[in-house]
C-alpha cells in the first residue's frame, strides 16, 4: 500500500550541503533546488546561514544550521555561541552534535547539560541532537535520546554523515521507540535512493537529511506512477506516515 504523498516526502527533507569545499555557488544551487521542490529546510554550515536565508526569502523553505559539527567535541559554550549566531543570521533550526565521547563513557549529566546549553541559546529555533549512532551501543543510543528529550530538544538525529557509518533503520526504530511520538527522529547519513528513504520512514523517521534529495524525489515519482515498483522492504514503522513536523 502506498501511504506516502509527494508533499509529505518533500516536507520531511532537509536538503543538505555541508562539505568543507563548498562555497556560495553550491549553496545557491542548494537553495534553488529547495525552493523549486519545496523541501522543509536547507542544512548548511554556519558561514552560509545569512546567504541561504536571503536566497530563500519568501519561499517558505527554512534554514537549518549545524553546531559543534562534525565531532561534537567542542565546549558547550562554543556550541551555544555557534548556535545563537546562526539563529541571529536567520536559522530556524539547529542540528547540534552531542558530546559523543561523554555519552560513550556514561557521563550523562555532561551530555544533558551540553544539549541544554544549545537549546537555550537557540530559542526560538528547533534543536535536533545528532547522536552519531555508528559509535554507540544500543543502550547509549537510548540514553542519548532520553537526555535530548530531558534537555528540551525537539528531535534526535542519527548521524553527521562524516563518521564511519550513516543511518541504519534499526537505529531509527530504536530511537522512535525511545522518544515516542511527540519528538522528531531524523535519519541522515548515506540516504541516496528512495528505497533508502522509504526504509527510514517505515522505521519511524519523520525527517530525512540528504544531499541526494532531488534524485530521491525523482525515484519516488517514478515509483508512485508504477505501484508495482514501490519498494516494500525494510522494517515496519510505528503506525502510518509520520507528520513532517515531528
Amino acid at each position: 500500500m502506498i501511504d506516502l504523498t509527494r508533499d509529505a516526502l518533500v516536507g520531511m527533507i532537509d536538503h543538505t550541503e555541508l562539505k568543507a569545499a563548498s562555497g556560495e555557488t553550491e549553496i545557491a544551487r542548494l537553495c534553488g533546488e529547495a525552493r523549486s521542490y519545496g523541501f522543509r529546510t536547507v542544512c548548511v554550515n554556519g558561514a552560509f546561514v545569512r546567504f541561504a536565508a536571503a536566497e530563500l526569502r519568501g519561499s517558505g523553505v527554512l534554514v537549518c544550521a549545524v553546531a559543534g559539527f562534525p565531532l561534537g567535541a567542542g565546549t558547550s559554550a562554543a556550541k551555544a555561541y555557534e548556535a545563537a549566531e546562526a539563529v541571529r543570521h536567520g536559522a530556524a533550526e539547529i542540528d547540534m552534535v552531542a558530546a559523543v565521547g561523554a555519552l560513550r563513557e556514561g557521563r550523562r549529566d555532561l551530555v544533558r547539560d551540553d544539549i541544554r546549553a544549545v537549546v537555550e541559546a537557540s530559542r526560538p529555533a528547533l534543536v535536533k541532537v545528532i547522536l552519531e549512532t555508528c559509535y554507540l551501543a544500543d543502550e547509549d543510543i537510548e540514553a542519548g535520546c532520553r537526555l535530548a528529550v530531558e534537555a528540551g530538544a525537539g528531535f534526535v538525529k542519527t548521524s553527521t554523515g562524516f563518521g564511519p557509518g550513516g543511518a541504519l533503520a534499526a537505529h531509527v526504530a530504536l530511537m522512535r521507540r525511545t522518544v515516542g511520538p511527540a519528538i522528531g527522529v531524523k535519519a541522515a547519513g548515506g540516504i541516496r535512493t528512495f528505497r533508502d528513504a522509504w526504509r527510514m520512514i517505515r522505521a519511524g523517521a519523520s525527517r530525512l537529511g540528504m544531499s541526494a534529495s532531488v534524485a530521491v524525489v525523482g525515484e519516488y515519482e517514478r515509483a508512485a506512477a508504477s505501484p508495482e515498483a514501490w519498494p516494500d522492504d525494510g522494517p515496519a514503522g510505528p503506525g502510518g506516515t509520520p507528520s513532517p513536523s515531528r
